[in-house]
């Protein structure tokens, strides 16, 4: 099947033939071969099959023993980690197991080879720099690297360390998707790391590619290979750059985090604490390609660069790749924010606008004393405003005081000694959530900041889009705007569950919302 550029080719028939057959009859009828993702079979259970808008019951009768051994039976051994395969397919075999060790649940997982999958990454696969691969689950990590290992045995010696069999799939004679390039399988999960020194030292590659790099030897062997001099192109368990530098197993990979301290001369002119956090070794990857769904990615060219920026607090910039539905592909030059996810606290549009305004600069804790006013409300408010506030105890600690009206005609002695000492004071009319907002936004500045009326505008006309979108219209056209808001006017939609793409020529480009 052809897929604009792409060709994909699933194997499909060999995974049906390994299924009890009324499930094969259940899938048949269904026919939605393009979208189908994995088969469900739990014993006591109903069998389910999942598909990439949802999941579907297969069958009202519940799982029976005999079945999942006659599916067991027709498939590869299972390896240390639970996973068999089809040989020569690139599907995989899950199993769940009970105390005994007997098999109880089996998750019979499509896999599929797309020819050209890479082609909106294909300049920085074929750079010769170490390339990294970010993403949830399921987004397409290791078609990608399947898709780059064949592109790149075309003209160097390639090696695949391949743990579970997912690049090469099952049985010794790896899947031609793999091209030219050689496939060293690994016994153990835990050993991947000497199979990755093996590689290097046994079969003189040019490229190694590896999935799923999860334990701190594999990093640091990850390390050793291309101080050699060897290109790696891998994935790695994690979904953007800084919750990756977060990860104390993993932060290596990007170059590792350490506390320095700092004179009181270098201090003073950063404008920061004596103790900061700072990168400390050049990154292992040159590279890093954030995929954020299967045509759409966000890539950091630079990554010590951008680890940096996020030591100090700043967004780096990186660069938005996204092919359209003309099968065009797109760059815009974005800053990164760190978006909530749209599980966090219910996050809607609007909470992620006013994250986003906040995010646009770093944004200082304040130190908050309230008096005679109510801390759960002052609370929620600063969180629907998405700014940093601590609540404290006493006026010695604070850097601001806020009161209510009512409060402050009284003159009591906490607010006489805090306008003694030159503490702002603030005095809201009621004691409500709006009130709060409104100082708080004042506080932090929010619409002061130049620039920040029209993206505030922008904001606002994205979320009454994804109101409308969501509830009737098919699709709207936003307001041309420049790389930076049209960045954030994408991830309100896709945290919307909704599609969004955009259209023109600088200055006119815009975005368009509608529904996937």
């Amino acid at each position: 099947m052809e897929n604009g550029t792409q060709i994909i080719t699933d194997d499909l028939d060999a995974l049906m033939q390994v299924l009890p057959g009324d499930i094969q009859e259940a899938l048949n009828l269904l026919g939605r071969r393009d979208d189908f993702l994995e088969v469900i079979l739990d014993l006591g259970r109903v069998p389910t099959a999942r598909y990439t808008n949802g999941e579907v019951v297969l069958r009202e009768t519940e799982v029976a023993r005999e079945e999942i051994s006659y599916v067991v039976e027709r498939i590869g051994e299972f390896d240390a980690d639970n996973r068999a395969g089809i040989a020569r397919t690139l599907h995989r075999i899950a199993a769940i197991r009970n105390r005994r060790g007997d098999v109880v649940g089996l998750t019979c997982r499509v896999g599929r080879a797309v020819y050209g999958t890479i082609d909106i990454i294909k300049d920085l696969i074929t750079s010769g720099k170490s390339v990294l691969l970010l993403g949830r689950p399921g987004v397409g990590k290791t078609t990608m690297l399947r898709e780059a290992a064949r592109v790149l045995a075309a003209n160097k010696r390639v090696v695949i360390v391949d743990t579970s069999n997912e690049i090469g799939g099952d049985g010794d004679i790896p899947h031609p998707a793999i091209g030219r390039a050689r496939r060293m399988q690994v016994a153990m999960p835990n050993l991947q790391h000497e199979v990755m020194i093996e590689a290097v030292e046994n079969h003189n590659p040019e490229v190694i590619v590896i999935d799923e790099i999860g334990r701190e030897l594999e990093a640091l062997a990850a390390r050793t290979i291309a101080e050699r001099g060897v290109q790696l192109i891998a994935t790695a368990h994690g979904n953007t750059l800084d919750n990756l530098l977060l990860n104390p197993t993993l932060s290596d990979l990007v170059g590792g985090i350490e506390s320095v301290t700092l004179s009181d001369e270098e201090a003073r002119r950063r404008g920061t604490q004596k103790t900061v956090l700072e990168r400390r070794a050049p990154p292992t990857f040159s590279i890093l390609v954030e995929i954020q769904d299967r045509q759409r990615l966000l890539i950091h060219r630079n990554v010590a660069e951008s680890v940096d920026f996020l030591l100090r607090g700043r967004q780096p910039q990186a660069e938005l790749r996204y092919r359209d539905a003309e099968g065009q592909i797109h760059n815009d030059t974005v800053v990164t924010p760190t978006v909530p996810q749209a599980d966090e606290a219910g996050a809607g549009p609007a909470e992620l606008a006013s994250y986003a305004l906040t995010k646009r600069r770093r944004v200082k804790e304040m130190r908050i004393y309230p008096f005679g006013i109510a801390r759960n409300r002052l609370l929620r408010a600063a969180q629907g405003l998405r700014v940093p506030i601590r609540i404290v105890d006493s006026m010695g600690e604070a850097e601001v005081l806020v009161t209510s009206k009512q409060h402050y005609r009284r003159r009591p002695k906490v607010i006489a000694d805090a306008e003694r000492r030159a503490t702002p004071v603030y005095v809201l009319r009621a004691n409500t959530v709006a009130q709060m907002e409104s100082f708080l936004s004042e506080l932090f500045r929010l619409g002061e900041e130049q620039g920040d009326d029209a993206f505030e505008r922008a904001m606002r006309e994205t979320e009454e889009a994804i109101r409308r979108v969501s509830r009737d219209a098919a699709l709207i056209d936003l307001t041309p705007q420049n790389a930076y808001i049209r960045r954030y006017q994408h991830e309100l939609a896709r945290k919307a569950n909704l599609d969004s793409q955009s259209f023109g020529r600088e200055p006119h480009r815009h975005v368009r919302i509608s529904r996937e």
